[in-house]
């Protein structure tokens, strides 16, 4: 399994994720993204759907 992942929005990239202790954390690569920066994720399809639904506007269950 690959330690890290870049996480692509709309073709936008979002951040990457990268695997640690407990999961993987999310570094944003812009400030559309800092709302998810540092936060960890069971895994990068989780941390992609977070960074989706911030671009969508449903801002309470991004985090």
């Amino acid at each position: 399994m690959p330690d890290s992942y870049i996480i692509e929005v709309n073709s936008e990239t979002a951040g990457i994720v990268v695997r640690g202790q407990g999961g993987y954390r999310f570094f944003a690569s812009s400030q559309q993204f800092n709302r998810l920066e540092g936060q960890l994720f069971r895994n990068a399809r989780e941390a992609e759907r977070a960074a989706r639904k911030l671009v969508n506007g449903d801002v309470k269950e991004a985090a």
